[in-house]
Parts: C-alpha cells; sequence; structure tokens
C-alpha cells in the first residue's frame, strides 16, 4: 500500500509517498512560491538513503492544482518517477492545523469534515484554508482515492479542563471555544510512541515531557500515555520562544503596544508572530546563526540564546511539578534532534530532578534515536519526529 502524505501550505506544498509495507519514503519533495512568478520544484528519490537523488524543477506554478499536477506528472516520470501511474497512489493523508473540539482522532474527509475545517479558518487563518485547498485538490486528481485528515490538534485533545482552559469568563469558551488546544500534534504523538518502543515499556506506563524545538517550538506533558498539557495555545503563539514567534508575554502589551506605536490589531499579531522570538532580540531566527555569532561575541545573540533556554528549562520544572514523576525528557525537532549546546544548557543543573546527560554523547551527532542519560534516575532521549510517516499510519489505520 502506498500513502501519500500532503502538507498544504500557503504558497507551498510538501508531500512524501511512502511504501506502507515497508514504511519508506518512496520519495519526498517540496513545491514553494506557488502563485509567484517563478516557483520551484525540488524531490528527493530515496531520501535519507545512500541512493537518494535529487531532482530540482524551477518554473512557475499559478496555483496548488497546477503544483499537484506538477507532483503527479514527477512520480510517474519514466525517468525520475517512483511509481508508474497514480493509480498506485492508494490513499492520500492530509496535515491539518485545527479541527477544535469536534474533532478528536484522524478521520475519513467528508464534507462535513471540511465544513469543520472551513468553521475553524478564523483561528488558523493561515493554515486551515490551504490544508483545505490541498484536500480539494487530491479529491479532483485522484477521483474514488480516500482522503484521510491527520490534526495537529487531535493528541492535546486528552487535557483536562483545568489545563486547556483560559480563566477568562466562562462564557467566551461556550459561545467561541476560546480555549488552549495546542499544536505539533502528530509529532509529539510519534515521539511519545517511539519514546515508549525504544525504553521498552508500554506508553501507558510512561510520564513523559517532550520538548519538540525547531523554528516552532512546543512541549507536552504526557502522563501515562496522553498528553496533559501542552505550551501552544488556542493558536501557536502561545508558550516558548521561537524563530519569530514571542511565546508568553504579558496580554496587556497588545493594547499597550497599539497605542503607543500606533499600530493595528493585526499589526500587533504580525509583529508578535514574524517580528519576534529570537529575531525580535538578536536579528537571527536560525539556530545555528546564533551560536556562531554568539562564538564572535555578539551579546544580543547571547542574550536570545539564554531566554530561548531558560523558557524551555522552565517549562520543564513546571511540566515535572504537574505529572508528579517523570520516566524521560524527550527533544525532537531541528533543535531537539541536532544542537548539542541547546540541549546541554537545558539539562545543566537539572540533577536534583535526575537528570544527567552524558556531554560527550550529547555532543556526538548520530542522526538516530539514542539515550544521553549518564546515570540520571530521568532519561535524557533524542527521538527523531517523522510527521509524515505518523500521518501515513494514521490514514491507514483510519481505512483500516
Amino acid at each position: 500500500m502506498n500513502v501519500l502524505v500532503i502538507n498544504s501550505g500557503s504558497s507551498s506544498l510538501k508531500f512524501q509517498l511512502i511504501n506502507m509495507e515497508s514504511e519508506t519514503a518512496l520519495c519526498s519533495g517540496l513545491v514553494e512560491r506557488i502563485g509567484q512568478e517563478m516557483g520551484k520544484l525540488v524531490n528527493k528519490l530515496a531520501p535519507d538513503t545512500d541512493d537518494e537523488r535529487k531532482v530540482v524543477i524551477d518554473e512557475p506554478f499559478a496555483d496548488h492544482e497546477t503544483a499537484m499536477k506538477r507532483v503527479v506528472e514527477l512520480l510517474t516520470d519514466e525517468k525520475d518517477g517512483v511509481i508508474k501511474d497514480k493509480s498506485e497512489i492508494n490513499a492520500i493523508g492530509h496535515r491539518v492545523l485545527l479541527g477544535g473540539e469536534e474533532i478528536k482522532e484522524s478521520v475519513k474527509v467528508t464534507d462535513e469534515v471540511k465544513d469543520i475545517i472551513r468553521k475553524y479558518i478564523p483561528l488558523g487563518p493561515l493554515h486551515n484554508p490551504a490544508n483545505l485547498a490541498g484536500i480539494e485538490v487530491c479529491e479532483h486528481l485522484f477521483p474514488g482515492v480516500p482522503n484521510v485528515g491527520v490534526f495537529d490538534t487531535e493528541f492535546h485533545q486528552t487535557m483536562p479542563e483545568k489545563a486547556f482552559l483560559y480563566p477568562l469568563p466562562y462564557e467566551l469558551y461556550e459561545e467561541l471555544r476560546i480555549r488552549r488546544y495546542g499544536f505539533h500534534g502528530t509529532s509529539h504523538r510519534f515521539v511519545a510512541k517511539r519514546a515508549a518502543k525504544f525504553l521498552g515499556k508500554a506508553p501507558e506506563d510512561l510520564n513523559l515531557v517532550i520538548c519538540h524545538l525547531g523554528n516552532g517550538c512546543s512541549m507536552s506533558a504526557v502522563k501515562a500515555g496522553k498528553c496533559v498539557d501542552t505550551t501552544m495555545g488556542i493558536t501557536p503563539l502561545e508558550g516558548l520562544m521561537m524563530g519569530t514567534r514571542c511565546g508568553d508575554i504579558d496580554p496587556a502589551l497588545v493594547p499597550f503596544i497599539m497605542d503607543r506605536k500606533g499600530l493595528t490589531g493585526a499589526e500587533v499579531d504580525t509583529l508578535m508572530n514574524k517580528q519576534s522570538g529570537l529575531y525580535g532580540i538578536c536579528g537571527m531566527s536560525d539556530m545555528r546563526d546564533i551560536h556562531a555569532a554568539v562564538e564572535k561575541g555578539d551579546t544580543k545573540a547571547k542574550t536570545a540564546l539564554d531566554m530561548f533556554v531558560y523558557r524551555i528549562k522552565k517549562y520543564v520544572g513546571s511540566y515535572i511539578a504537574a505529572l508528579g514523576n517523570v520516566d524521560a525528557i524527550v527533544f525532537t525537532a531541528g533543535i531537539g534532534e541536532n544542537d548539542d549546546i541547546v540541549r546541554e544548557m537545558v539539562c545543566a543543573d537539572m540533577e536534583l530532578f535526575g537528570i544527567k546527560i552524558d556531554t560527550e554523547e550529547n555532543a556526538t551527532r548520530r542522526g538516530i534515536e539514542r539515550s544521553l542519560n549518564d546515570g540520571g534516575k530521568t532519561e535524557v532521549l533524542i527521538i527523531p519526529t517523522n510527521e509524515e510517516l505518523e500521518i501515513a499510519q494514521a490514514t491507514v489505520k483510519v481505512l483500516a
């Protein structure tokens, strides 16, 4: 069985074709700058293997349907294709940002499901419309092939009221469903399952603190295999400091900045989402650039790094308190998997909580699941995430 995984953005289209018998990616690609004067399609054949080969196409893509048609042509190309005909695609799994409280698990796409995705466009104005466009394009191009929606918010649906409610008038929750939903759930769910397998335990026998650290960052507290808290809220802005997002701030700053700077609400929203975080403090959002700047004595870069780590550390402590006991701290995503400096700083001076890492092992880059524990009672793990495989697995489960 071959599952095509689609992550449709406002001007991009990520795709991966996975053979589910071997759970290996036949190809993995990205179409960028859709709707612009010139776009780019990059496709990796046999990705992350010794046989990996890259195909790059520079041409305009008027819309998502044009882009998807070009992807299909490439997948079935006589020279660069990985299948002979699009009929070899048995199912399509879509990453969808937000399904509110109505969708608690992955579902086969129906008109009702699409209506729910539309309903939550106000809370996901960039992602939900693009996710829906990807679904509708695939429905048109692959008639009869089942589409499955896998939602970022699913894994966090097990949070109790005390964790997901905001201390605002309860009527706002009843009327507008204002609450914390959390995101990156597909990654958190995959990593939680893989951590359990790595430790040789059932998910329900483990308490985990998962740190998904990339350009976007989130953490989750997982008790007996279920999410009981997460850092992101009604939007992905809440929680940790990120590449360009501010994370937690005093909400009174919004009207204050609007008044003093003469900005609209939309402009402040842009400031908090795209001009803040690491970028706002030091002008850089890529942690590799920040480390290089720190080595050259850039004080703002050092401040940004310290702030980033400090907020992660605070949430680790608060989640340990919320869980009562923690079996493992798990690092994943771009920074979590690859940045030994951040991991070491987060875990420093945490012996009181049973956290002690092997600094030599931490400094070694392997790209595999592994333990960094150096005799502490709390495991510290690196678990590479694979959201595409999790979406494909969820798709197969739904259709079964």
